[in-house]
């Protein structure tokens, strides 16, 4: 039987911006009491101010979820405020662009900290009281790049394996709860600032890789997963499109992903080097979406161009490669 939502209570981590924000305003819709949780307050505050205005209740809690201590006060002040907990969507996150020995290993680490380690906080506070209920749905939010990789965005990748590998031990776990879920999904490129808040060791600006999905059909999923609760959701068909490849040819993937990444996930201008907002929130950037389909198709049309243009280049240099290496 699906779930209520109406009169439910909800926690989102990384609530200020993004799809955190927009799935809190659409909880709030729908008539759910939402606990609202991240770095900046003052952002919290605009979005509670607007899931009110939606027929909702908010709590704020400033929450850095890297401190465990802090995750395990937010569910203690949702459940006193509320009285329970019915979902929690483990939403916070950040990246860095730049490769491996560019990146400053404390940059690095923090992205995993925030990443894999707040939902694995996110996990340990909330599941008590799932326990306690008898029920409860866990929502972890992921990306494709667990399923697959890019040199670009290492310890973004490293972490959203570790979610997904995560989430399958917990529902592992759990398997005598009957009652008690936990759902992972997994969307390809979303419209959300955190490319504006990510940091930055490469020589150009970062952008999504085109085609760029509209938030709203990530939180569509999330409050479907709410009511009726799936291990593991892939939002975009892109995302089915690049499973399939990395699987059946992983060699010729792992050989064209740098050229169309290049291509596809980097603005021509230059970015200033630093961590953007791994370690302190830019607030300036907390909104519902990044801008990144304001062009509406001429955008997409024109970073798709690009992408195809960088894969027939690298297939055709992949071909020429193997005629060299095989003789004619």
């Amino acid at each position: 039987m699906p779930r209520e939502i109406s009169d439910s209570v909800v926690v989102i981590t990384g609530a200020s911006s993004g799809i955190g924000r927009m799935a809190a305003r659409a909880f709030a819709e729908r008539g759910a009491s939402v606990a609202l949780a991240a770095r900046s307050e003052q952002s919290l505050l605009e979005v509670a101010e607007e899931c009110e205005a939606a027929g909702g209740r908010a709590l704020v809690v400033p929450t850095d979820v890297t401190d465990e201590e802090a995750v395990q006060e937010l569910a203690r002040r949702t459940a006193e405020s509320f009285g329970r907990i019915d979902t929690w969507v483990n939403n916070a996150g950040v990246m860095v662009y730049g490769y491996l020995e560019e990146v400053p290993s404390e940059v690095y680490r923090q992205v995993i900290e925030t990443n894999l380690f707040g939902q694995i906080h996110g996990a340990r506070a909330v599941l008590p009281y799932f326990k306690e209920q008898g029920s409860g749905v866990l929502i972890n939010m992921c990306s494709m790049w667990a399923k697959i990789g890019s040199p670009y965005v290492s310890s973004y990748v490293t972490s959203k394996f570790g979610i997904l590998g995560f989430s399958e031990c917990l529902r592992q776990a759990l398997h005598a709860q009957k009652d008690i879920h936990v759902a992972t999904i997994l969307p390809v490129s979303v419209d959300t600032p955190i490319f504006r808040h990510a940091g930055n060791y490469t020589d150009h600006g970062a952008k999504p890789i085109s085609p760029v999905l509209d938030p709203d059909r990530v939180v569509r999923q999330i409050l479907r997963n709410a009511e009726r609760p799936r291990s593991e959701t892939t939002v975009g068909p892109t995302g089915y499109l690049l499973r399939w490849a990395h699987a059946a040819t992983p060699g010729l993937y792992d050989f064209l992903v740098p050229y169309v990444f290049q291509w596809g996930a980097f603005r021509s201008e230059s970015s200033e080097r630093g961590p953007g907002n791994v370690f302190e929130p830019m607030p300036e950037w907390n909104r519902s979406t990044g801008g990144w389909r304001d062009g509406g198709k001429a955008f997409v049309r024109q970073t798709s161009l690009a992408g195809g243009a960088a894969l027939a280049s690298a297939l055709a240099y992949w071909a020429v490669r193997r005629r060299t290496r095989n003789g004619p």
